[in-house]
Parts: structure tokens; C-alpha cells; sequence
């Protein structure tokens, strides 16, 4: 047995006392290029492509002096890594793109009949014993095996590569799109039972999110339970200050910003309590003891809770104060400011035949001065301070989307309907009494000055919308009428 390497493996099998031979004696050329030529040669790729049962192929290599080559072993270089890490520039990520070890893979997985290729380390021991109980060769079963790997590798390691190329060009959306995930976990079902379903992560995603997070407790996390952690946690980073979001159906039913994080949460709980028992919760600072202390109370039910961290005793707390606390689903995803999770470069989603690939919402305002006063009244310190924070979450809402806020909480919200008018009258509801003195946010503008006029007979002070109806003036004459202030922000946040 003859084992060929390059320069670096063959001095590392050297001082292991293996016997080993420089790829380039096999070659008769030296590696050039600061090593990006190594492998690429007609002694290596012919002794990999070379059919055994073929004479004229085998007559070819005899003629210039090339041997067979029965097992490629390679190690790719580590692209995604590099990508993945902190302060990496593009030309560090491109001299890891490997050329060599790919084109080795794909010669030998090709000739899978009589070469074996292994580029799964977690493979070696399987590898090895199947090679001393055949006597040195390899079963073609295992040999079509590993060859399937082969390509499922070197198809990942080129997506990734031209995923982060794609994703060096601002603004364009590539002529292909492949993005690239590895399997997570299988799920328990999908979104309804009958529906099977597995949790994937995206190649190269580090920082905050469902996908990376660390399960501290609870049973196993539902399809149902990610998607609304992962809204929840969306609308949480929103925020500057100390942030509670409370999640049922894809939808924020309770949202506040406070002081503290305990302030925070009950104030997000009374939002809409009758809506938030078994709910899923985000919150974007480290529970600490009071905070889970308010959340394990008497009249709670939460399903799962989202944070970047747990303090001593918080968990503690969470899974033993009632009887829900032995089920709950409990996940740290770490440090929010962290740039790692920002949900990929570009949001996607299948239609029958095709997808659809668009923008991430990120932008709350448009930039320039920010939103234009459309009224003769213009709001209060204190209601342009709601008015902003309604937005914030109003962008997370299903559309048709309207809410209420006040003293920056969720007072009420109207989701999903499919008149703008029905999901204030919704909001009106859920609010209440407090509804007088919030302020209202539309994701989109009023077609008809209804929607506005509902809120306002209801107390509502304050307004922002996009504007762009062909009945603005309308709109904007109710809201004077009614002593409304009211905003245009030029920006529309349909959520669908």
C-alpha cells in the first residue's frame, strides 16, 4: 500500500512514522501558487478516472506512467467556518475556497465502482473496518454510499460558496438562488398533525435565534412553537429598552417596553390576559428572579419562553412554581445586539412551481425627517412617543393590522382581517375603556376615514399610517374632526 499527500498531511504522517510520498514525486511538478496548484494533474485525476475494466484505459496510464489510485481521503477547506467568523474579510473567505480536494471528490465519487472516497471524518472507523474484514477492498455498496456523500458535499460546499458571492452583491437578486440548510431535528409533526416536519439551520447562522438557540427545559419545541418564538423574538430586538412580547397565532396579543423587564411583562400580560394564556413569550433582556417570578404566577399558562439568558434561580422559578413549569419550552439564544441572527440576507417562500425571494422588513421609517403631521393637531410628546412604539409593533402584526397602544403597551389589536374597518372594531374591543387616550397604528393606509372614525368614537387620540389613499383627505378631515392627530410615514408594513 502506497499512500500519496500533500505537504502538509505527508509531514504530518511523516513525524507519525507512516510511510508516505509527496503527490508532486507522483506528478513530476512541484506545488506552485502559494499551493492552489497541488492535485490538479493528469497522474492524479487518470489514476482516479481510470475504468479497471477498460483496457485502453488502462493501456493510457501505463503508457505515461500513472498509477491506479483505489481511496481518496480529503478534508475541504474550511469555508463556512471562515465565513462564520467574526471580522473575516472576502479575501481571507476566498482563499478558502478549496479547488483541488472538490475536484479530487467528484473524479473519484464518479468512478465510485472501484474508487472510494471519504470526506467525513465521522466515516474513518466505518472505512477502516470495512477494508480489513474484505481484505483491502471495499463492498460496492459502501463504495455507492460514500460516492453519494461525495456529491451531497461538494453541492453543499459550492452553494455555500455561491451564497456568500450572491450575497456580496448589494441590492441584486441572483440569476439562481440555492440557499443552503442542515438538518436540525425531525419535529413531532407540522403545523397540524398529520404534517411531518424537521427544523433545518441556515449554513453559516450563529448569533441569536431559534435555530442556533440552546433548549435549557421542556418538552420537545412544535412547528407551531418556532414559528411563534420567532416572531416573538422579531418584534422583542425592535427595541432599545427592556421588551416583553407575548405571541398566540403568528401574532403579538401583548407587547410592552419598560423600564425593567419585569414592568415590561405585566404590562405586556395585561394587554390582552384572556388571549395570552398558552402563549409563547420573547423577551430581549436575561430573566432575572422577579421578572420569572411575575411570569410563574397563579393565572398564567405559558407554552415556551425565548431570552437571550436565564439568572440564577430564574429558571428555577419558571419550571417548578406551577404545574405548566414542567413542560415549558425554555430557550437562550444569547446576546440580541449581536448581529448573528439577523434572519439571512432575504426572506423566502414557496408558491406551487416557484418561490418567491424579496427583502427582510427591517426599515421601521423610511429615511429622511420621518413622519410628516397631516392634521391641524399635532401629537403630544407623550403620544408621538405611543404613536412610535404602535408602529414598531404594528409591522409584526398580520394585515389587515391595527393597535392601540398607551404608555407604551399593547392596549389592543386587530389582526388578519380582511377589512381595515373589522380590525379596528376588533382593537376597539380588545381594548375597552382603555381605549381612551391610546393611539392607534395601521400597517396600511384607511381606503375610508371608517377604520379612523371607529377608533376615535372610541377614545383614540393619536394616529399613524402610511397615507397614499386615494381618500386621504377624507381620512384626514375625520381625524380633525375629531380632534385626532394623525401621522403619514410613506411607508406601508403589510405582513402576510
Amino acid at each position: 500500500v502506497e499512500i500519496l499527500s500533500t505537504g502538509g498531511t505527508a509531514d504530518l504522517l511523516r513525524r507519525a512514522e507512516v510511510p508516505v510520498k509527496e503527490v508532486s514525486e507522483a506528478t513530476g511538478f512541484p506545488e506552485m501558487l502559494d499551493g492552489r496548484v497541488k492535485t490538479l494533474h493528469p497522474a492524479v485525476h487518470g489514476g482516479l478516472l481510470a475504468r479497471r475494466d477498460k483496457p485502453d484505459h488502462l493501456a493510457a496510464l501505463a503508457k505515461h506512467g500513472i498509477g491506479l489510485i483505489d481511496l481518496v481521503v480529503v478534508n475541504l477547506y474550511p469555508f463556512e467556518a471562515t465565513v462564520a467568523k467574526e471580522g473575516a474579510t472576502p479575501e481571507e473567505i476566498i482563499e478558502q475556497i478549496d479547488i483541488g480536494g472538490p475536484s479530487m471528490i467528484r473524479s473519484a465519487a464518479k468512478n465510485h465502482a472501484s474508487v472510494g472516497v471519504v470526506c467525513n471524518p465521522d466515516r474513518y472507523g466505518e472505512v477502516l473496518d470495512a477494508l480489513k474484514a474484505h481484505e483491502g477492498a471495499l463492498p460496492a455498496a459502501l463504495l455507492k454510499d460514500l460516492a453519494r456523500e461525495a456529491f451531497r458535499t461538494t453541492a453543499r460546499y459550492d452553494a455555500a460558496i455561491g451564497s456568500w458571492l450572491a450575497g456580496q452583491t448589494e441590492g441584486k437578486f441572483p440569476g439562481f438562488f440555492y440557499p443552503l440548510f442542515e438538518k436540525v431535528a425531525d419535529l413531532r409533526y407540522g403545523e397540524n398533525p398529520h404534517q411531518k416536519a424537521a427544523l433545518y439551520r441556515e449554513s453559516g447562522a450563529t448569533g441569536p435565534s431559534l435555530a442556533t438557540g440552546e433548549v435549557l427545559w421542556g418538552k420537545e419545541l412544535s412547528f407551531n412553537n418556532l414559528l411563534d418564538l420567532d416572531s416573538g423574538l422579531a418584534l422583542a430586538r425592535e427595541f432599545a429598552g427592556p421588551a416583553c412580547v407575548i405571541i398566540k397565532h403568528n401574532n403579538p396579543c401583548g407587547c410592552s417596553e419598560g423600564d425593567s423587564l419585569v414592568e415590561a411583562y405585566r404590562r405586556a400580560q395585561a394587554g390582552d390576559p384572556v388571549s395570552a394564556f398558552g402563549c409563547v413569550m420573547a423577551l430581549n433582556r436575561v430573566v432575572d428572579a422577579e421578572t420569572a417570578a411575575a411570569i410563574a404566577s397563579p393565572d398564567t399558562f405559558v407554552e415556551a419562553i425565548v431570552a437571550p439568558g436565564f439568572a440564577a434561580g430564574a429558571l428555577d422559578t419558571l419550571t417548578r412554581k406551577q404545574a405548566w413549569g414542567k413542560n415549558v419550552r425554555i430557550v437562550k439564544v444569547g446576546d440580541l445586539a449581536s448581529s448573528g441572527g439577523d434572519r439571512g440576507l432575504r426572506n423566502y417562500q414557496r408558491i406551487a412551481g416557484g418561490l418567491l425571494l424579496q427583502d427582510y422588513d427591517r426599515m421601521t421609517m423610511p429615511t429622511g425627517p420621518g413622519p410628516k403631521c397631516v392634521t391641524k393637531r399635532h401629537p403630544s410628546e407623550e403620544e408621538t412617543r405611543d404613536l412610535m412604539f404602535a408602529w414598531t409593533v404594528c409591522k409584526h402584526v398580520m394585515s389587515n393590522a391595527i393597535v392601540f397602544a398607551k404608555d407604551r403597551a399593547v392596549v389592543g389589536v386587530g389582526a388578519g382581517q380582511m377589512s381595515r374597518v373589522d380590525s379596528s372594531e376588533i382593537a376597539v374591543r380588545k381594548a375597552g375603556d382603555r381605549a381612551k387616550g391610546a393611539v392607534l397604528a395601521s400597517d396600511a393606509f384607511f381606503p375610508f376615514p371608517d377604520g379612523l372614525e371607529v377608533a376615535a368614537r372610541a377614545g383614540v387620540t393619536a394616529a399613524i399610517q402610511p397615507g397614499g389613499s386615494r381618500n386621504d383627505t377624507a381620512v384626514i378631515e375625520a381625524a380633525n374632526a375629531a380632534g385626532v392627530a394623525m401621522l403619514f410615514t410613506g411607508m406601508r408594513h403589510f405582513r402576510h
